[in-house]
């Protein structure tokens, strides 16, 4: 259903002022404006399998609770096992009859993350969708045990390299990446990825995390999409979730009354994976409408820098020795 101009205008005025576009005032105007995406159709994920990543908290929770009231069966990808298991317990207690099943990875540890891709590979032959979704934001500069940062392990290259292992189970389904907001304030850094020049700040180094995973999009989509894959990047506005409570005290103090919720956070994670026919693959979106991926010229990505990222990802990954679809 095509936008009228008006309700385009107001969507995107919407946008541009973030407190307006971002907060639950956003989303609430959107919902009734006319051409608002309709909503998946119920039951549409019967029978289907979906990987949520980061499902033990906050937007995960949301995330695994949407996909399963669609009829999916939801993989549970968590890092604490005994806390992923007390959360799919209260997740069956609270909606009877939802079929879960609980993974443990670290997904900043790309050894563990080939470890995990592999046994699920062997148990779960077709995966609809896998929505990338685990999110961290150290408070010091912290190194994976390959020894990368800590939030380009987490955000960009755990999620690349368990993709790439798993595009057998994933061919003809869908790649859904949460990414932030908060990179529109960031350039793509392809000079120093690993943040080690500079003094180092917490939420920069998620911002410039976030920043790689819109600007890595249409790379990834052309990459993957012989197998029939789609990609899709979202934000999910301003939520109140658990990272933004222990890491954004003063953020949250100042705009908690307009903040999200969890599930109003995962509603276009939840679209993107559920939605038919498959949105087109490679796009950046948020509240369910695709976004511009700048607002600023001083964070416009030239070509030849997002080919030295692309180049920098393709090494640090052995991205071509892994997963490699048979010819």
């Amino acid at each position: 259903m095509d936008r009228p101009l008006l309700a385009r205008a107001v969507d995107a005025a919407m946008d541009r002022s973030l407190v307006l576009g971002y907060t639950t005032i956003g989303l609430a105007v959107r919902r009734a404006l006319p051409g608002w995406p309709p909503d998946p159709l119920p039951r549409s994920l019967e029978g289907r399998h979906v990987l949520v990543t980061g499902a033990s908290s906050g937007l995960g929770v949301a995330t695994v609770e949407g996909l399963a009231d669609l009829g999916a069966t939801v993989h549970m990808l968590v890092r604490d096992e005994a806390k992923g298991a007390g959360v799919a317990d209260r997740i069956r207690a609270a909606h009877p009859g939802v079929e879960l099943r609980l993974w443990r990875c670290d997904v900043a540890d790309l050894d563990d993350v080939r470890r995990f891709a592999s046994d699920f590979a062997r148990e779960v032959p077709e995966l609809h969708a896998v929505v990338h979704n685990a999110g961290v934001m150290p408070p010091e500069r912290t190194e994976s045990p390959q020894g990368h940062e800590l939030s380009m392990a987490v955000h960009v290259l755990g999620p690349v390299v368990m993709t790439e292992a798993l595009r057998g189970p994933l061919a003809g389904g869908r790649v859904v990446l949460v990414s932030s907001g908060g990179m529109y304030g960031q350039p793509l850094r392809a000079d120093d990825p690993e943040y080690t020049t500079g003094d180092y700040s917490p939420t920069t180094s998620y911002a410039r995390s976030k920043r790689w995973q819109v600007e890595l999009r249409p790379l990834l989509a052309e990459r993957w999409h012989a197998d029939g894959i789609t990609v899709a990047v979202m934000h999910p506005g301003w939520a109140d979730t658990p990272g933004v409570q222990e890491s954004l005290p003063t953020f949250r103090r100042i705009t908690r009354p307009v903040l999200r919720d969890d599930a109003q956070g995962a509603d276009t994670s939840v679209w993107l994976a559920a939605v038919q026919p498959a949105p087109p693959t490679g796009r950046f979106w948020h509240d369910r409408v695709e976004r511009p991926t700048h607002l600023l010229p001083t964070t416009r990505t030239s070509d030849d820098d997002r080919a030295r990222a692309w180049t920098w990802l393709l090494a640090v990954t052995d991205l071509d020795e892994v997963g490699r679809s048979p010819a």
